[in-house]
C-alpha cells in the first residue's frame, strides 16, 4: 500500500509540474471574474459528478471568503438545485439542464465556468454555447486533450492528465489560485 500511495503522490507532483504552463490561463480566468465582479456581473458554475462539487466548492469560496475578509461575491453553482435538476431532467433531459439554468440566470457582463474532466460533458457543452449566445465570458477547466469545450470557450485551463484524480488536482490548484487573485482584488 505504501509504494502505490508513494507512487500515486508521484504521478500528482509530475503533472502539477506540468500544469504550471497552465499559469496564463489561469491568470486570464482570474482577471476576466474580476472585471465580471467588479461590474456586477454573477459568475456562474457547472460540472457532474466531482466537478459538480467543484463549482459548490468555489462558489461557497466566492459567496463566503476564501483567506481574506471581503464582500460577498455573487457565484452560482448550478448544480445545487435538486428540484429543477430533476424537474427538467424527467421532463425533457439531462443534456439541457446547464442550458437552460444559463438561459433564466445569464446576462451579458456575466462569466460561466465551465467544468469537465473530459472536456465532452454534453450538458456542460450546452451550457457554454448558450453562454456565448448570450453573450457572456466563458472559461474552461478540463483534462486530456482540453475536449470540444475548448473550443467554445474564451479560456482553456487543460490540466495535462488522462487520469480523473490527476485532472481533478489540478482544477482545484487552478481555482484556488483564482481565489488568491480574487481575494487581493476584493479585499
Amino acid at each position: 500500500m505504501l509504494k502505490a500511495v508513494e507512487a500515486s503522490l508521484q504521478e500528482s507532483l509530475k503533472v502539477k509540474a506540468q500544469f504550471i504552463n497552465s499559469a496564463p490561463q489561469i491568470v486570464q480566468a482570474a482577471q476576466l471574474m474580476v472585471q465580471c465582479l467588479k461590474n456586477g456581473g454573477k459568475l456562474l458554475i457547472c460540472g457532474n459528478g466531482g466537478s459538480a462539487a467543484d463549482s459548490q466548492h468555489i462558489a461557497a469560496e466566492l459567496m463566503g471568503r476564501f483567506q481574506s475578509e471581503r464582500p460577498a461575491l455573487a457565484a452560482i453553482a448550478l448544480s445545487v438545485d435538486s428540484s429543477f435538476l430533476t424537474a427538467w431532467a424527467n421532463d425533457y433531459d439531462y443534456d439541457s439542464v446547464f442550458e437552460r439554468q444559463v438561459s433564466g440566470l445569464g446576462k451579458l457582463g456575466d462569466v460561466l465556468l465551465c467544468i469537465s474532466t473530459s472536456g465532452n460533458s454534453k450538458n456542460v457543452l450546452k451550457a457554454a454555447k448558450k453562454a456565448k449566445e448570450l453573450g457572456l465570458k466563458t472559461i474552461a477547466l478540463s483534462g486530456k486533450d482540453g475536449g470540444t469545450l475548448r473550443e467554445h470557450c474564451d479560456v482553456s485551463i487543460v490540466a495535462p492528465s488522462d487520469k480523473t484524480a490527476r485532472i481533478q488536482e489540478c482544477h482545484i490548484a487552478a481555482y484556488h489560485c483564482i481565489c488568491e487573485i480574487i481575494d487581493r482584488e476584493f479585499s
